[in-house]
């Protein structure tokens, strides 16, 4: 299966000049989904994962079915203010402004194994981020799964010490 086929290209969102990755469609076909899925969960046995982590909103898509698959926990990684309790947080850049990303201090044990997972590679600011909390609670982060990275944006060299899959590329 080509999961290409089931990636729309949006011309010129949000902003003129970007093409926009939507997923939708393969997450509206099962056999597309649960194809990307297997495909992390592999990747993901291979690396002896613990725990998932998954940075809002759309890592908790890809993050959630994978951590189902394995009988593991998932921890969503939030913007600030969204966590109900104690938490830790790190600023970080996006490709069109800045945030902070939030997760909660007990979410991973010292020595996890983690992979964290998300819909898109872009400019890797908000997995560089991700990365940080999971280090910062004594987390390994052993890899970044995601279904697409977008290659000129230059994501992975935010990220290039950690083992990287990405099912597509653009």
């Amino acid at each position: 299966m080509n999961l290409r086929d089931y990636v729309a290209s949006i011309p010129n969102y949000p902003t003129e000049g970007v093409i926009f990755r939507d997923i939708s469609p393969l997450m509206g076909n099962g056999e597309a989904y649960r194809e990307a899925t297997q495909a992390i969960v592999e990747f993901a046995k291979e690396k002896q994962v613990d725990m998932i982590v998954g940075p809002e909103a759309r890592g908790f898509i890809i993050g959630c079915p994978v951590a189902y698959e394995l009988g593991i926990g998932f921890a969503p990684a939030r913007k600030k203010g969204k966590l109900p309790r104690e938490t830790i947080e790190v600023s970080y850049g996006l490709e069109y402004g800045k945030d902070v990303l939030t997760l909660h201090k007990d979410a991973i044990k010292p020595g996890q194994r983690v992979l964290i997972c998300d819909d898109l590679l872009a400019t890797g600011g908000t997995i560089a981020a991700t990365t940080k909390l999971v280090e910062e609670l004594g987390g390994v982060v052993v890899g970044c799964a995601f279904l697409i990275e977008l290659n000129d944006l230059h994501g992975r060299d935010k990220i290039k010490d950690y083992d990287i899959l990405a099912l597509m590329d653009y």
